[in-house]
């Protein structure tokens, strides 16, 4: 009977097929997933759980093709999202006003400069959001705030940072996971009163 040989891949290896693989497919996945949901916020959300769940393979090395894989979990990923109940995001928080439904984020982005009303709405926003990410470990705070804020890429930040890409899309995974729970009391709250 031969023996069978166990390939073990190094670290280094594996986060090269990594980052190679994010920057290959990254673009590509991204227009496969937006036109199939309701939001770019969604569409992001399902592409960093297909990284995470690569980055957390321990047989990468044994996918034969790598394309198929990653559209085939990004399907079910996106499956996944019509059917578990949503979990609301800033797009998702409306606040009534005369003239109908206005979501939270363009009135965030609005000029407040003639109505008093509005500024005191978006200060106290801004408030808990800043004090949300005050709160977050500093590590998966600059995270958020590079890609959101800064709009660089995922893999930008882990370039700058000399980290892998799996680490990165951890950190901003449990950010944006903190950030929502606390927009979503405060959501509550505003809905109350």
């Amino acid at each position: 009977m031969k023996p069978v040989e166990i390939f073990v891949m190094s670290k280094k290896e594996k986060e090269n097929i990594i980052s190679h693989t994010v920057n290959k497919y990254g673009e590509k996945l991204m227009a496969f997933i937006k036109p199939k949901v309701r939001n770019s916020e969604d569409a992001e959300d399902i592409l960093q759980e297909v990284w995470f769940q690569f980055s957390n393979l321990t047989n990468i090395s044994d996918i034969v093709n790598i394309s198929g894989w990653l559209f085939s979990v990004t399907r079910n990923k996106i499956t996944d999202n019509y059917r578990k109940k949503r979990t609301e995001n800033l797009e998702d928080f409306n606040y009534e006003d005369e003239s109908g439904l206005i979501l939270i984020r363009d009135i965030l982005l609005e000029d407040n400069d003639k109505n008093p009303e509005l500024k005191l709405f978006q200060d106290d926003i801004w408030k808990e959001l800043l004090k949300a990410l005050e709160e977050l470990p500093e590590k998966q705070r600059l995270v958020y705030v590079e890609n959101e804020f800064n709009d660089k890429t995922l893999q930008q930040i882990a370039d700058e940072q000399n980290q892998n890409i799996k680490t990165i899309i951890s950190r901003k995974a449990y950010a944006v996971k903190h950030l929502r729970y606390k927009l979503k009391e405060l959501y509550q709250d505003l809905k109350n009163d």
